[in-house]
């Protein structure tokens, strides 16, 4: 059982209730092979056996249903999260999924997660590295990791993909190529300085893009955060290892090899981004956890076991 944690389906119908509602960028993810049509389900499927990927956690972000108007948030979560599981009942033995979320309103965001995993049998949820330029670590959202970490279930971060709110990033055509991990690394330190991991230590939070740049810039944070934000309860590397990470890095190996070194091949889980990774490159998000030079024993770890442990109830 090879689960790919890090895989997207986005139907035209949903892209179309978002982009109603506001979202501005649901054309660039269309015709990318994300449907469920039976030409794009045979074409996915042909890909993750060529791979040896058996099954895929499916999420909706960045498309994700936030909205300033609530009732547009939670018609949009609903929708998805109610297509994602008849998905995953049509293809039980190739897809799970994390549900998402009504977010920023919180009320609405508790009710949906109690109907996503308790109706709907997802597999937990996801979210944006930031909500409608709200970060992760706002108290406001404090009762909606307090109920995952009374459930013991998971919470997926992925890239809101908005440059990290500079157009210094926006502005030059790095919204993704360098935008995206940098999301990543900055919402994990803002979790990690609001002392959010150690808070709610049943709370699975699941970063995307090996933590961005955080692998090597750990023993930094331990440096500085003393001076810089005392009030930090644990120190950053002890507070990062209690995340997990999914291993999309582009078949980057010094990447994969310094997140291992870093958080702990333990924590290190198979992703590959379907469908920015696609063809070769999909194939290859696979193959180079085999040929990173790691032990025989944390590359099988990482590519076939603790994605099962990560989703365990």
């Amino acid at each position: 059982m090879r689960i790919d944690v890090h895989a997207h389906v986005w139907t035209d119908d949903y892209l179309d209730v978002v982009r109603e509602y506001g979202k501005t960028d649901t054309d660039t993810q269309r015709g990318l092979g994300t449907g469920l049509g039976p030409a794009d389900i045979e074409a996915r499927f042909a890909l993750m056996d060529s791979a040896g990927v058996t099954h895929q956690v499916l999420s909706a972000a960045p498309q994700s249903p936030h909205f300033h108007d609530a009732d547009h948030a939670l018609h949009a979560a609903r929708f998805v999260n109610d297509q994602y599981a008849e998905t995953v009942r049509k293809w039980p033995d190739r897809f799970l999924a994390f549900a998402s979320l009504p977010l920023p309103h919180t009320d609405l965001a508790l009710r949906e997660l109690a109907r996503a995993v308790d109706e709907l049998g997802m597999a937990g949820a996801c979210v944006t590295t930031s909500v409608l330029g709200r970060t992760l670590a706002e108290p406001e959202f404090a009762p909606l990791y307090e109920e995952l970490d009374r459930r013991g279930t998971v919470l997926y971060i992925h890239p809101a993909g908005l440059g990290a709110g500079t157009p210094l990033i926006a502005d030059h055509h790095l919204t993704w190529s360098i935008g995206a991990p940098i999301e990543d690394t900055i919402a994990i330190m803002q979790l990690i300085l609001a002392g959010v991991p150690s808070r709610y230590p049943r709370m699975r939070i699941l970063a995307s893009h090996l933590g961005g740049a955080l692998p090597m810039l750990l023993q930094r944070a331990d440096n500085q955060v003393p001076w810089e934000a005392p009030d930090t309860p644990e120190q950053p590397s002890a507070a990062a290892r209690r995340l997990w990470y999914d291993t999309v890095g582009h078949g980057h190996v010094p990447a994969l090899r310094a997140a291992a070194a870093t958080f702990g091949a333990d924590r290190l889980v198979l992703g590959t981004d379907f469908p920015y990774e696609a063809g070769d490159l999909f194939r290859t998000a696979v193959s180079f956890i085999e040929h990173a030079g790691l032990p025989d024993d944390q590359a099988g770890r990482i590519l076939d076991t603790n994605a099962r442990t990560l989703l365990a109830r």
